[in-house]
């Protein structure tokens, strides 16, 4: 009897054991969902879950009520009030445990919505990632793509303005806070109105508000639009407080000689897709135009591009410093439309705190804005698409 309760008392023993290192193991294994954001897109809502370290999460939808469930394995969850006012399709957003090893987040939503969902690796100080998106009715797009091509026959010149970065992509940031995805927004709609407040030309944004958009859908938007110029507007930063000045860049070719400057703003730019979160079919190009468009075209269109880039280097100049005289070239994915005349103009340098004062300043902001209108007008006048008389100077 005696051999009987000891054998009783080891068997609790490892069983408390066990379970203390069970208990141990599980809390090493968990996740901690940090933080909450979403961005509301005009065709889609995206929600993007900050994680302590990766996760594995089984997502699905409910219906009557509509609802989105993520069902994540060994995870926990900070106090978060996810702010879902002004958002079309989230409603609210709740929390559980329905098991001791599932965090079950849901998501009530206001409409039938198709679901996008992947995880993202660390980068760029941004920590591991679960972003889901809430594709709403493609009617949306079709609407607004309608809309565009309406325009095109109501105006002979259509421009298509390009605000830099957006949403989870802030692009780069100011020793006082200040964000590029901001500026190059305030800035992209100030030119926006300036261009449609005149007849003959007609603007549209490939970005309206503060969300994020693939580097290649804004090619595809422009291409959508007609346009007949684009014009991506972006802030430069470095290391160095002091470096200051605007510049213009260009489509590099295939094989050209490259710029060690502009090879490395390129990449910097580039990266914007890994940091906001694209998915493969976002990324997929259309290789149409390429297909069709020959050397010559190709080059005629790199050569137009160089002329409105030296256009917007003169009209830089009056407001402010100039970092290089001449426009640099590189493997700009946004610049991607080889048949439309493109610039990326970086307005000046945020990480120097007195350029970032002039940006967040509104009236600084409507100077950048006049002078890529005036660089577009000069440009399509140049071309012999705008006549001489047809715009007096801005005031």
């Amino acid at each position: 009897m005696r051999d009987f309760w000891q054998y009783q008392w080891q068997a609790l023993k490892f069983l408390a054991l066990t379970t203390m290192f069970f208990m141990l193991t599980t809390a090493a294994m968990a996740a901690e969902i940090q933080d909450m954001r979403i961005w509301t897109a005009p065709d889609h809502t995206r929600v993007v879950f900050d994680l302590s370290k990766s996760i594995d999460y089984k997502i699905f939808r409910l219906h009557a009520p509509e609802r989105i469930v993520i069902d994540i394995k060994y995870s926990t969850i900070k106090k978060i009030t996810l702010v879902t006012a002004s958002d079309p399709v989230v409603k609210s957003v709740r929390y559980g445990m329905p098991k001791k090893s599932i965090l079950r987040v849901v998501l009530d939503v206001k409409e039938r919505v198709d679901l996008r969902s992947f995880l993202l690796k660390p980068m760029h100080h941004k920590p591991h990632r679960l972003v889901v998106d809430l594709l709403r009715e493609s009617a949306i797009a079709h609407k607004n793509k309608s809309k565009t091509i309406m325009r095109k026959r109501q105006h002979d010149i259509i421009i298509a303005v390009d605000a830099g970065h957006g949403g989870e992509d802030p692009g780069a940031i100011g020793r006082h806070g200040l964000l590029e995805k901001e500026v190059t927004l305030r800035v992209a709609k100030k030119l926006v109105a300036l261009i449609n407040s005149k007849p003959g030309m007609h603007a549209i944004l490939t970005r309206e508000a503060d969300y994020f958009v693939p580097l290649k859908k804004r090619v595809k938007l422009a291409r959508q639009a007609q346009a007949d110029l684009m014009i991506s507007i972006h802030a430069d930063a470095v290391k160095t407080r002091s470096v200051q000045g605007a510049s213009v860049y260009t489509l590099a070719e295939r094989g050209a000689t490259p710029d060690r400057v502009a090879v490395a703003l390129a990449a910097k730019e580039n990266a914007a897709d890994a940091i906001g979160g694209v998915v493969l079919d976002d990324a997929v190009d259309d290789p149409m135009v390429r297909n069709i468009l020959g050397d010559m075209a190709k080059r005629d269109s790199l050569n137009s591009s160089q002329l409105l880039a030296e256009n917007v280097l003169v009209e830089m100049k009056k407001i402010g410093v100039i970092k290089y005289k001449s426009p640099k070239r590189a493997r700009f994915v946004v610049l991607g439309a080889l048949e439309i005349p493109s610039v990326l103009v970086e307005l000046n340098f945020i990480s120097n705190p007195k350029q970032e004062r002039k940006m967040k300043n509104s009236k600084h902001q409507d100077r950048f804005a006049t002078a890529l209108y005036e660089a577009s007008k000069n440009f399509f006048r140049r071309m012999g698409m705008l006549h001489s008389n047809q715009y007096a100077p801005s005031s």
